[in-house]
């Protein structure tokens, strides 16, 4: 599927550069030429012998080797990629990529190219939740930076979270996405997804019942027409899907920050089942019954309107701006005065009574509802209402 592509593969510092050989091997499969480049830090992991022998090609590692610079410039070699892979991308190729710093092989690389970039970002728990760190990320993305991972789970280091190298199958299905030469090729999407959870205290929340499948499916099938998707969910109970930058995050208010970190998009679809409202107060430490009867009063406040604060931007508004409207009764009439309220195009509503079993299951049936009336669908798998609607986006967007 990669048969005549060409990947610049540069390999940062840390334990899962091993990861990188596996990547290398995978990649060749698929048909790609790889030209690896290694920093002096990744050669702490991995040594040039085992990346050439699985490239079949030459390491780069010297920005000041006179050979290197006769065969090939540094100039030249960031610019004969059909893509650029950063794998592993440490924090501190991260921040050199951000701050534009040219200070080894690898960075003047990154700083010289015109060439898309797609970064697997691998660090500490500690080292990824950092606001420098996160700071990077949202400079990066807003640069057109594609990102794939990272994956949460236990680190070399011991401690557990957010972190792990994206596996090479995930990041392999990056790198054909960000090849891809469909109709959204070139244009960026942010989607939300999944519910958010509320916190009332320690050991518990206000959530609702989405699984977070049919946002999931929509961001694949957007990234499967080429698009660079963004996709923002909540604590969904379905894995996102490949190819696509991954910020997760708990709350309403921690998916507005991160949507507004994301734009600007050309469209953003907000499929999340977002919480209405949340307590003002969450509690220290567990709330326990003291056996009087009495109940805890809990108070509440609105969250953030993340459909319609975008929609109504002055500002980085998307060009095209869809909702969805989880309705109980008169779907239509509910949704089509959603849509009016929020100031979003299109609004997709959908029956989410018990009765239908849509929230939480494989199917949906739903009216697409725009500025030219409502448009009812047939009941069908998620997967193919996610691509009846990549396929509207991708029109309405002129690919």
């Amino acid at each position: 599927m990669l048969a005549g592509k060409r990947i610049l593969l540069i390999l940062g510092g840390g334990i899962a550069a091993y990861k990188a050989l596996d990547l290398i091997r995978q990649l060749g499969r698929e048909g790609a030429a790889v030209t690896p480049v290694l920093t002096r830090a990744a050669e702490e992991f991995v040594t040039p012998l085992s990346v050439s022998a699985l490239a079949g090609a030459k390491v780069y590692r010297d920005l000041f080797d006179l050979t290197d610079e006769a065969e090939m410039g540094h100039i030249q070699l960031s610019r004969s990629a059909d893509l650029i892979v950063v794998a592993p991308a440490t924090a501190d190729l991260m921040a050199k990529m951000a701050q534009g710093h040219a200070n080894d092989l690898a960075s003047t690389l990154l700083l010289a190219t015109d060439t898309p970039v797609l970064i697997a970002p691998a660090m500490n728990v500690r080292m990824w939740q950092h606001p420098a760190t996160q700071r990077n990320l949202a400079t990066l993305r807003g640069d057109g930076v594609r990102v794939v991972g990272p994956d949460e789970g236990e680190m070399a280091c011991g401690e557990f979270g957010p972190g792990r190298m994206a596996e090479p199958p995930a990041i392999v299905a990056a790198i054909l996405a960000a090849l891809a030469s469909g109709p959204l090729a070139g244009r960026h999407v942010l989607v939300t997804s999944g519910p958010t959870h509320e916190p009332i205290d320690p050991v518990r929340y206000i959530a609702n019942r989405s699984s977070g499948a049919q946002g999931t499916a929509i961001a694949g099938a957007l990234a499967a027409l080429g698009a660079r998707v963004t996709f923002v969910t909540g604590p969904a109970s379905v894995p996102p899907p490949a190819g696509v930058a991954v910020v997760r995050v708990e709350t309403a208010r921690q998916m507005l920050e991160a949507v507004e970190t994301a734009l600007p998009a050309d469209a953003a679809v907000f499929a999340a089942a977002v919480a209405d409202w949340r307590v003002t107060t969450e509690a220290a430490s567990k709330i326990k019954k003291d056996g009087s009867g009495r109940l805890p009063v809990l108070d509440f406040a609105e969250n953030p309107d993340i459909l319609a604060t975008v929609a109504r931007r002055d500002t980085s508004r998307p060009g095209l701006v869809v909702g969805f409207a989880a309705e109980t009764d008169d779907v239509v009439a509910h949704a089509t005065a959603k849509r009016l309220r929020k100031g979003c195009d299109w609004i997709v509503a959908n029956d989410v009574s018990p009765a239908t079993g849509i929230m939480g299951g494989t199917e949906n049936a739903v009216t697409l509802i725009t500025a030219e009336g409502a448009e009812t669908w047939p009941r069908m798998a998620k997967e193919a209402v996610a691509a009846r609607l990549a396929d509207r986006i991708a029109a309405a967007l002129g690919g």
